[in-house]
């Protein structure tokens, strides 16, 4: 897998590390299952903005993220931290070999 410099050269982006004490919002149930998505909004209130869950589709339930410190993602997920450090906009799916990175706008936008 590519280092973080490289994910953010090959997708010409500013590398924006999370601080390992923000949180995230993570779909634990979902762990397990492919695709492996995230998307990364604005950081807010103690949190860097990623929403990370796994599985074709992401659930409106209001429960269906839990907080988890950034430091902690190791432990669930180790093959997307190289992804964490993509700035506010970014989103992106994993699967395997399979690999796609792209910039959301609306991500950003209120």
């Amino acid at each position: 897998m590519p280092s973080k410099i490289e994910i953010h050269k090959r997708f010409n982006a500013i590398p924006f590390p999370p601080k390992e004490r923000e949180k995230l919002g993570i779909a634990i149930e979902t762990i397990g299952k492919l695709p492996i998505n995230g998307l990364r909004r604005n950081p807010e209130n103690g949190t860097c903005g990623w929403y990370i869950w796994c599985g074709e589709e992401m659930s409106d339930d209001a429960d269906f993220f839990k907080p988890l410190h950034v430091g902690h993602i190791l432990e669930y997920l180790p093959e997307i931290e190289q992804y964490l450090s993509l700035p506010p906009g970014y989103r992106f799916l994993v699967a395997h070999e399979y690999e796609d990175v792209w910039q959301d706008l609306q991500l950003t936008t209120l």
